[in-house]
């Protein structure tokens, strides 16, 4: 069974019927952590949390990065393989070129069009495809900055895949969604990224996200979590709430950092643990359960 493509009317994304989607899943951390890309790994999410989507976030600056020191054969091939899988179990999936350090999106564009022409190629006959071209922009604004930038990239994708749905971030770590009222890209099937972390980004940060949704800006939350930004500390699970409360009121998808057992707030697993999929209420961090909690209620929705 192929999935429906996705389409944004309004600031609705849409099935093939019209009907508002929304999407809930799990981010990758980068690549680094290949063990979790797996058809275990993702079933459980499926399953038991009731997650639709997986996004396999590919860092482009940092060691090992696709645009720096990384082996981009390999990284590639660990980008299809989780493709595979997450359509294999009629999952969404998102192809996420991250963007972090790097800050800009123009650092690395000619590298960014390179893949993206290469993948898109590739997935051109997939229905469950995302296409995210630019993480957590920094330092750039979105008229002058993104907007160019996704100008470009887009008709790469576009050049073989007419009409998968595809996010572009926005800046100051695609939180300023409101700089985007009155100057959306011209390609239509679009959706701006918006992050939070819930700990640090409190009613200033949903302010800006209202002010953008009533601006006609379609949103994507492509990332959170209920820590702070850095992805560690203190847990905010009364704004996260509100924060998740905000996104099914309006059909807005969401996609929850990060799948590791790295030691810090944000991962899902805890970090003594080694098991790789249908993990015990136990084996999951304080993050985990909350978001398993609230995930697994509407799965059936």
């Amino acid at each position: 069974m192929s999935l429906s493509k996705l389409k944004v009317k309004g600031v609705k994304l849409t099935d093939e019927t019209g009907k508002a989607v929304q999407l809930r899943g799990i981010s990758t951390l980068g690549l680094r952590y290949p063990e979790y890309i797996t058809e275990e790994s993702f079933k459980t999410f499926r399953d038991e949390w009731g997650a639709n989507t997986i996004r396999l976030a590919m860092y482009t600056d940092e060691p090992g990065g696709y645009c720096t020191d990384g082996n981009k054969e390999e990284l590639k091939q660990l980008m299809l393989k989780g493709v595979k899988i997450a359509t294999g179990l009629d999952m969404y999936v998102i192809v996420d070129w991250h963007i972090l350090y790097d800050k800009t999106p123009m650092l690395y564009k000619d590298e960014a069009a390179r893949f993206f022409d290469e993948i898109s190629k590739k997935l051109a006959d997939h229905t469950n495809v995302i296409y995210e071209i630019c993480n957590e922009p920094q330092e750039s604004p979105f008229g002058e900055v993104i907007r160019p930038y996704a100008e470009e990239i887009i008709p790469v994708i576009r050049k073989h895949d007419k009409d998968s749905m595809i996010i572009v971030g926005t800046n100051n770590w695609s939180q300023d969604v409101d700089d985007v009222i009155g100057q959306k890209c011209s390609d239509e099937n679009v959706m701006y990224a918006l992050h939070f972390y819930a700990s640090t980004h409190q009613d200033k940060y949903l302010e800006k996200a209202k002010k953008a949704l009533s601006g006609n800006v379609p949103l994507f939350i492509s990332e959170c979590s209920i820590c702070d930004a850095s992805g560690d500390g203190v847990i905010d699970y009364e704004m996260g709430k509100r924060w998740i409360d905000f996104a099914d009121e309006n059909d807005i998808s969401y996609i929850v950092w990060n799948l590791s057992n790295k030691d810090e707030s944000s991962s899902l697993i805890r970090p003594e643990v080694k098991t790789l999929s249908c993990w015990k209420d136990e084996e999951y961090s304080d993050t985990a359960k909350w978001f398993k909690k609230i995930m697994s209620d509407k799965k059936d929705s």
